[in-house]
């Protein structure tokens, strides 16, 4: 499905820095979700590089991926956990366990970006959850993590 308008009105960050296009999944008894990002040259980052084909071909920036780790993670509070920025809610990444750069990730491609979290402790004014990601462009993992992140509802003023 394409982004929902309320969805999008509700992230903490612009389209130029939720860079996510469609949410293929959701799987909420199993809190799992999976979204795309559009690539090109000209994404944050990756439009940056000193690029050379041979020795340091244009890719995905490893940075601009561990960000996108804390997108998909907001599809998943969003659309699985009821968590909502306009409610108070604020999240933030706070561990981030692993993180391998499997391959490079070309410009072109859409990665399909799969946030699965397998521990959550939710309270009513706080979650901590730590998830496993995949980012696969094409068939190719070209990037897995293992992070967690905490969300606090901030009280009103």
């Amino acid at each position: 499905m394409k982004l929902e308008p309320e969805f999008i009105a509700d992230c903490a960050y612009g389209p130029g820095g939720l860079l996510l296009d469609e949410i293929l999944e959701i799987d909420a008894p199993n809190h799992r979700v999976v979204a795309t990002m559009p690539t090109s040259a000209d994404l944050p980052l990756t439009r940056e590089q000193r690029a050379h084909p041979r020795l340091h071909p244009r890719h995905v920036s490893g940075g601009l991926m561990v960000h996108m780790t804390g997108m998909v993670a907001l599809v998943h509070a969003y659309y699985v956990l009821g968590i909502r920025h306009k409610d108070g809610w604020v999240g933030y990444g706070a561990k981030i366990n692993a993180a391998r750069f499997k391959a490079l990730a070309p410009p072109g491609e859409k990665l399909v970006l799969e946030c699965k979290a397998k521990q959550v402790r939710q309270t009513p004014k706080s979650v901590l959850a730590r998830y496993d990601f995949v980012f696969r462009q094409k068939e190719v993992v070209v990037y897995e993590g293992d992070q967690t992140a905490f969300w606090t509802k901030i009280a009103p003023e």
